[in-house]
């Protein structure tokens, strides 16, 4: 009797084991228009949220990006760091900065030319050390109309230089900042207001006074661009689309 009890706890072990080993993890790493928020902060979310309902019970989505935070802040709080010691082989690790690095605070500023690219480079490399698999995004695109119907570009170089990362590295690149950008600009000064953080006095828990946010996405615009995300996984058949619903 002790004997077959010891052996079926071997197999529950085993099997518990197995069924852990072949969940993977999909690692978030970027700034606020991907990271979880507050419940006070609600209606305002990251689409590293919106991810979570289209990935399926094959993998787990750990979303690490935090608000306020570029490539080389990212690195110099340990972030990175409590990231890199958790990838386990297979596990994929998705990065998109840029809205933070171009600030001139010395603590977040990167040159897309240089530094930035050094950055990423540093996720990729050590991501791939660990055998996952790195994917660059560029950064979502801002709802910053010219006053008339066409988008202003606020990333300038950091949307080239994700993509230059990506291709001299051999790695995936989806380009979130043209993906969203054709989407906010085919809704419109005053449509593309429903996927940005807009509300009226009294409306959201983020301020009473109302809010007009044209840089952090609402839950439909979470979605929507964890949607696109998706979207070119699929189209670009990247392994990642095996997660994905």
């Amino acid at each position: 009797m002790k004997g077959s009890t010891l052996a079926i706890s071997l197999l529950l072990f085993l099997l518990f084991a197995f069924t852990k080993k072949e969940r993977s993890s999909i690692w978030l790493i970027g700034d606020s228009t991907m990271a979880w928020k507050k419940p006070e902060r609600d209606p305002e979310s990251g689409w590293g949220e919106g991810l979570k309902q289209l990935v399926n019970e094959k993998a787990t989505v750990r979303n690490h990006a935090a608000s306020g935070r570029s490539s080389r802040s990212f690195v110099a709080e340990k972030r990175w760091a409590a990231v890199l010691d958790s990838i386990q082989p297979g596990d994929y690790v998705i990065m998109q900065f840029g809205h933070n690095d171009e600030k001139p605070e010395p603590k977040l500023y990167t040159d897309p030319s240089t530094s930035y690219k050094e950055f990423l480079k540093k996720f990729i490399d050590e991501t791939r050390a660990k055998k996952g698999i790195p994917v660059v995004c560029s950064p979502i695109v801002r709802r910053h109309f010219d006053g008339q119907v066409n988008l202003v570009d606020t990333h300038g170089d950091y949307t080239k230089a994700a993509r230059e990362v990506a291709m001299e590295n051999n790695v995936h690149f989806v380009d979130l900042e043209a993906a969203s950008r054709k989407v906010v600009a085919e809704l419109g000064p005053e449509k593309s207001k429903s996927l940005f953080v807009f509300c009226a006095p009294g409306e959201c828990r983020r301020s009473s006074k109302g809010v007009q946010d044209s840089t952090h996405l609402n839950h439909q615009g979470a979605l929507q661009v964890a949607q696109l995300f998706a979207e070119e996984a699929k189209k670009q058949k990247i392994p990642l689309r095996k997660f994905l619903k």
